[in-house]
């Protein structure tokens, strides 16, 4: 009698690579992303939604559902480059590095130095 579902290996017990497979991603379901993967899929993430690359991720911190990061983007291309405008935007990540919010926080030129605090 068959029943509806995957099998867990071959007849003669052996696994298949798409059993591997499964497990694998099972393993991974629930585990957080590093530090280095949540900041690539930030800025890949934002990319696709604002259309334009991301020139940095000037910070990354872990939250208690993912990550939370800070990408830098140039909104305005300006000769000298220096009056450029750029935006910084705030993206919250969960623990597998999906996009879950974004806000832009702040806008300046690529020139301006923050004032010290």
């Amino acid at each position: 009698m068959k029943t509806a579902g995957k099998s867990s290996g071959t007849r003669d017990g052996s696994r298949t690579s798409e059993d591997t497979t499964n497990q694998d991603t099972t393993h991974r379901a629930g585990r957080r992303v590093s530090a280095p993967r949540a900041m690539r899929r930030a800025a890949e993430q934002l990319q696709e939604l604002l259309g334009r690359a991301p020139e940095s991720v000037s910070a990354v911190k872990p939250t208690d559902n993912g990550w939370q990061a800070d990408v830098e983007v140039l909104e305005l291309e300006r000769v000298p480059g220096t009056t450029s405008v750029m935006a910084s935007y705030r993206v919250t990540l969960d623990e597998e590095g999906e996009l879950l919010a974004y806000e832009r926080i702040r806008r300046y030129t690529r020139g301006q130095i923050d004032p010290r605090q």
